[in-house]
C-alpha cells in the first residue's frame, strides 16, 4: 500500500486528544504525559516535546551497595529519570507495550522488561543469585509496589500462567517476564538436559512458582549468555 505524504502524516500522526499519564499510541509506542517526573529504562526514549531533562542512574543504585557495579550489571539495567512537563514517547526495540495499574498490590518485572512508571510506585531491585552462577549477565528482577502506572515489554504477546497451592508452574527464566509480587520462585536444575543442552539453556535451568498467583511469559527466549565457567 502506498500514501501520498499528507496521507502518511495523518495516518501515523500522534494522538492529540491523549490526556492520561501513560498513553498507548499504538502497541510498540508509549506516550508519557509527563508533568512531573517517571522512571524509564535508560535508552528507551524515541521522541518528545516539552521542557524533559533527562538523568541516568544506575538502576541498582538502590539499597545494594557496591556490590553490583555497572561491569556486573550491564547496561540493561539502567534507569533514567525524566524530570520536566510535556510529551514523551517511549519504546524498546519494537517490543509489545502493556499497562498496568497497581492498586495497592506488587508485581515482580524482569530487569529487562520495565519499560516505565509512575514516581508514586515503590521499587526494589532484587538479584536472583543463583540463577546468576548459572547464566552469564545474571538475573535481576524489580519488585513494583503500591498505587500507579507502569509499563512492562515483551517479545509479541505474552500470556499469563495461574499458579495455585499444589500445582506449580515451571518457566524458562529466558521467557519469564513478570510474577505476582507474593511468589518466590525457586530453580530446578536437570542435569541430563543441561549436559545436552549446555549450560545456561532454558530446558535445563528452570524456575518454579508455588503458592497463589500468577506468573508471565513470553513466546521468545531472551538469552544474556552463558556461563563459561
Amino acid at each position: 500500500m502506498s500514501y501520498t505524504l499528507e496521507e502518511f502524516v495523518r495516518s501515523t500522526a500522534q494522538d492529540e486528544s491523549a490526556n492520561d499519564y501513560f498513553q498507548l499510541e499504538n502497541d510498540r509506542m508509549l506516550e508519557v504525559n509527563l508533568d512531573a517526573l517517571v522512571w524509564m529504562k535508560a535508552g528507551a526514549m524515541v521522541a518528545y516535546v516539552g521542557q524533559i531533562k533527562f538523568t541516568r542512574e544506575g538502576l541498582l543504585d538502590k539499597g545494594l551497595g557496591t556490590l553490583l557495579k555497572r561491569g556486573v550489571t550491564g547496561e540493561g539495567a539502567k534507569l533514567t529519570r525524566a524530570e520536566g512537563r510535556g510529551r514523551l514517547y517511549l519504546a524498546d526495540s519494537g517490543k509489545t507495550i502493556r499497562l498496568l495499574k497497581l492498586q495497592g498490590e506488587s508485581i515482580f518485572v524482569n530487569g529487562s522488561d520495565l519499560l516505565a512508571f509512575e514516581p508514586t510506585i515503590d521499587w526494589e531491585i532484587k538479584m536472583m543469585r543463583k540463577l546468576g552462577a548459572m547464566v552469564a549477565g545474571g538475573f535481576f528482577n524489580v519488585r513494583l509496589s503500591g498505587s500507579g502506572m507502569l509499563a512492562i515489554t515483551s517479545h509479541f504477546e505474552p500470556i499469563t500462567l495461574r499458579v495455585t497451592p499444589g500445582n506449580p508452574v515451571r518457566t524458562d527464566p529466558n521467557a519469564t517476564i513478570a510474577w505476582s509480587g507474593n511468589l518466590a520462585p525457586d530453580f530446578k536444575t536437570d542435569v541430563t538436559l543441561k549436559s545436552f543442552f549446555g549450560r545456561g539453556s532454558g530446558e535445563s535451568i528452570q524456575m518454579e512458582f508455588n503458592g497463589d498467583g500468577f506468573v508471565v511469559v513470553q513466546p521468545y527466549e531472551e538469552h544474556a549468555g552463558v556461563d563459561a565457567s
